[in-house]
């Protein structure tokens, strides 16, 4: 009977690295683990919005071990550390019940298949791009030169660990016939050939992409699947953009609707009671930007794109004065509602990897949070 997998914290935290990289937040964002005991056996996750006192009621409830939040616990430097306030009282709770806390924040803004492709998607638009023009990826490329007839399992093993992935398309790569020499001296042990003895051997040049996230797995599968001793690679970063990265999203509504109507839409979808718009309600709406959280600062590039409307939440004054002026409608719904769709669409993709992993953990969605803000 084979034995039963345990799961770690440190190996979810790869798994969460590896879903949303950590590489993709923001200079002054704080995300990832945010406390906890990497060697921690966890067999339940609760996600949530936020990291309060009423998520660690849900989590000892539940018996959840790992709390996954969108806004990070711990933001800025700390100078001290009492259960007098937040977010002491939380950290001093969470440690006690042996309770670990991740953030993915920014990284899941900005991410492809994160929070503001969920609430493109929500608001029905259609043929998304990212509305923050184009970043670097954080690609390398990868050569690896190994023996004629070892190609494909070399292959097989770097798809597996992640790498070969260009935007819709997996399992990229590039191959060439070669000579490859060499010559071991007395204390090694080659594959092919003697020590000592010059060889000169059919090689392949093996080249493919990788993300830089995936980076250290991809060459740790290398090396253990590469037949020789000492394994002879190139790493080059690449200065690629990605297309399918960066704050906010941009499409199309299947048809052109009244400002009014897609209001409404945008109420409905996010279970709002009530909303603000700037803008004639008559006008029409067909390409939109979203942005979940506080997305203001894209309205410069949401004008440039030739957005009809910017959907997002905390708007200032002087920011709806300029999209007025620009003839952008604006529909702040709430940094609250635009972003706590995240709990279930991230819960869901957790369980999926945790699936494919086969790593025996449930996922727990976080019910009963709250806007602090109430419309009266």
């Amino acid at each position: 009977m084979a034995k039963q997998k345990i799961a770690r914290l440190a190996d979810l935290v790869g798994l969460l690295n590896g879903l949303y990289a950590p590489s993709l937040a923001e200079d002054w964002d704080n995300v990832g683990l945010q406390l906890g005991d990497p060697t921690t056996e966890i067999e339940r996750i609760l996600v949530c919005l936020d990291a309060e006192e009423r998520a660690l009621d849900e989590a000892e409830r539940a018996a959840a071990k790992l709390v996954i939040s969108h806004h990070p616990l711990i933001f800025k430097g700390l100078k001290r550390l009492t259960p007098a306030d937040e977010p002491g009282r939380v950290i001093f709770r969470a440690i006690r019940n042996n309770i670990a806390i991740y953030s993915a924040h920014t990284n899941l803004d900005r991410a492809a298949d994160g929070l503001n492709d969920w609430l493109a998607a929500r608001l029905g638009l259609e043929n998304c791009t990212p509305v923050e023009r184009p970043q670097a990826g954080g690609y390398y490329k990868l050569v690896v030169y190994v023996p004629k007839g070892h190609e494909q399992e070399m292959m097989t093993a770097l798809f597996a660990a992640g790498a070969g992935h260009i935007g819709e398309y997996d399992h990229c790569s590039f191959r060439t016939e070669g000579t490859g020499s060499f010559r071991g001296n007395d204390s090694t042990d080659p594959f092919i050939g003697q020590p000592g003895e010059l060889e000169q051997t059919s090689e392949y040049r093996l080249e493919t992409i990788v993300p830089g996230a995936a980076l250290a797995k991809v060459v740790a599968r290398m090396i253990k699947t590469h037949p020789y001793e000492e394994v002879a690679y190139d790493l080059i970063p690449l200065a690629n953009t990605r297309s399918d990265i960066g704050l906010g999203r941009i499409g199309r509504l299947p048809q052109k609707v009244t400002l009014k109507a897609f209001a409404e839409q945008v109420k409905q979808q996010l279970n709002l009671p009530a909303l603000r718009l700037v803008g004639d309600q008559g006008m029409g709406i067909e390409k939109v930007a979203v942005c979940g959280g506080s997305g203001a600062s894209l309205l410069g590039d949401a004008i440039r794109l030739g957005a009809d409307c910017l959907v997002t939440g905390d708007v200032k004054y002087h920011d709806a004065q300029r999209a007025r002026s620009e003839g952008l409608a604006l529909i702040d719904a709430g940094h609250f509602a635009t972003e706590q769709i995240m709990v279930a669409e991230l819960a869901s993709r957790v369980r999926q990897a945790l699936a494919e992993r086969q790593l025996p953990v449930e996922v727990i969605e976080m019910t009963g949070e709250q806007d602090p803000f109430i419309t009266c």
